[in-house]
């Protein structure tokens, strides 16, 4: 199987193993694809600091892999993961948290102002 990666980079689908929730939306490049295969721990490639990141790596919130799957055109790919706390940055168990009009429809699992306290986030 050959990734078709763009620009360098793979956009990858993260879903929960168990529930099936999609959590996140993040992109790869074949470095960070090859970590997460090798350590079995979700790794990705930031866009916007330009740089490789273990998701977890600052909140202790990481993301176990289970499985990677391919979709037909081999141009995106999705981890089926086991989600330790919650995906989303903004201390929300999935980044897909709220609707198109703004409305909320999850809460918070944790705070992320003392998370990511004094480390950039």
């Amino acid at each position: 199987m050959e990734i078709q990666f763009k620009n360098g980079l793979v956009p990858v689908i993260v879903q929960e193993k168990r529930t099936r929730e999609v959590l996140m939306l993040a992109y790869a490049n074949d470095t960070a694809l090859e970590l997460t295969r090798t350590t079995g721990y979700a790794h990705y490639y930031s866009r916007s600091r330009q740089k490789l990141w273990k998701k977890g790596e600052e909140s202790g919130h990481f993301q176990r892999v289970c499985r990677i799957l391919v979709d037909c055109d081999e141009d995106a790919v999705l981890y089926e993961v086991e989600q330790t706390g919650a995906a989303c940055h903004t201390g929300h168990a999935s980044c897909f948290y709220r609707t198109v009009e703004g409305e909320e429809i999850a809460g918070l699992v944790f705070d992320p102002e003392k998370v990511y306290a004094n480390k950039g986030e």
